[in-house]
């Protein structure tokens, strides 16, 4: 297929039909530019994917088109960066954390550029596309690159509270974000800050963590708990690096109880970097970590994989008031 894909071709629509939510990302970069922020922002063939070519007809000569060529448009942001623009970059997660790794690791958080890196279609929200395409261990390889901040927002409004936060930040930033149809969290002009959690309920018995989509379903399965009486908090984690520790032992300190919740394997993601947390202080509280049980997950639409691998909220209250019962 050559050229740009036509907004009539099947492929446009079948794309867009499932990233309507992306448009916060090019709602972010292009309020960037008009508060006078020197950004560019390019994808890898993938703009009618993530919503870039909105950013793109707004401002074409900061749109960069790199082709099907992820290591390339890596490299050539670190280079950018080093003539004091700020890009964005972006493509499929699964394609961006594992393929362009090196680059990553070596031109960009090595020699401490500000790139913006824009995984999106995490975890198994590409569903039917295959197991190449499920991006469930991005998490783990990202945060144990050195000097790289990894951010995975709930939904499109903290997505670009994000971007605005990332003004203000001289590091290289992993995005982690999804599909564009996660159901809305911040329903106002959230805030964000590097290295905070987002308390949104407050429990005694046990507090979930949870990040990206985890989040809308781990707070519509804690509601219904404790509808129930039951008391269940959570700790909405979208700054997995640098983690909110101060968070974590508090609520570690108060509930008897923790379970972290997250559309990724368990190795490595946020659940590690929980229990790492608990375990470098001595926190004696039990921590039941939820997701992809270290296997490479199936092929299916996304809601019936969100269903089979219980995280949706039916799945995650079953798994939490079984954790409660044990």
């Amino acid at each position: 297929m050559n050229g740009p894909l036509s907004p009539n071709s099947w492929q446009y629509r079948g794309l867009n039909a499932v990233n309507p939510g992306l448009d916060h990302l090019s709602n972010g970069l292009i309020n960037l530019v008009k508060g006078g922020h020197n950004v560019v922002a390019g994808s890898a063939d993938l703009q009618y994917s993530n919503g870039l070519n909105r950013f793109a007809s707004v401002y074409p000569d900061r749109y960069i088109s790199f082709g099907i060529s992820e290591q390339n448009m890596v490299s050539t942001a670190a280079g950018i960066a080093t003539c004091g623009v700020v890009p964005f970059v972006a493509t499929f997660a699964s394609f961006l954390a594992l393929l362009a790794c090196e680059q990553i690791r070596m031109d960009v958080a090595y020699c401490a550029q500000p790139v913006r890196l824009i995984g999106h279609h995490t975890g198994i929200s590409l569903g039917f596309y295959g197991t190449s395409h499920h991006a469930t261990e991005d998490i783990a390889t990202m945060r144990s690159i050195a000097d790289l901040a990894v951010v995975s927002p709930a939904d499109g409004p903290q997505l670009e509270a994000v971007i605005r936060a990332s003004a203000d930040y001289d590091r290289p930033i992993y995005f982690r974000i999804g599909r564009g149809r996660d159901p809305v969290v911040y329903h106002d002009r959230p805030t964000f800050v590097f290295g905070k959690a987002h308390e949104q309920l407050r429990g005694e018995e046990l507090t979930i963590l949870a990040c990206g989509m985890a989040v809308h379903g781990a707070i519509e399965a804690a509601s219904a708990m404790n509808a129930a009486g039951r008391s269940i908090g959570v700790l909405d984690m979208a700054s997995i690096k640098p983690i909110d520790r101060e968070a974590i032992l508090e609520a570690a300190s108060r509930t008897r109880k923790m379970m972290t919740v997250e559309e990724h394997n368990v190795l490595g993601g946020l659940g590690a970097a929980v229990a790492e947390v608990l375990t470098d202080e001595g926190m004696g509280v039990k921590l039941k970590r939820h997701g992809i049980y270290d296997e490479y997950s199936l092929i299916a639409p996304p809601t019936h994989l969100y269903a089979h691998y219980k995280l949706d909220a039916a799945g995650i209250r079953s798994v939490a008031e079984q954790f409660l019962r044990g």
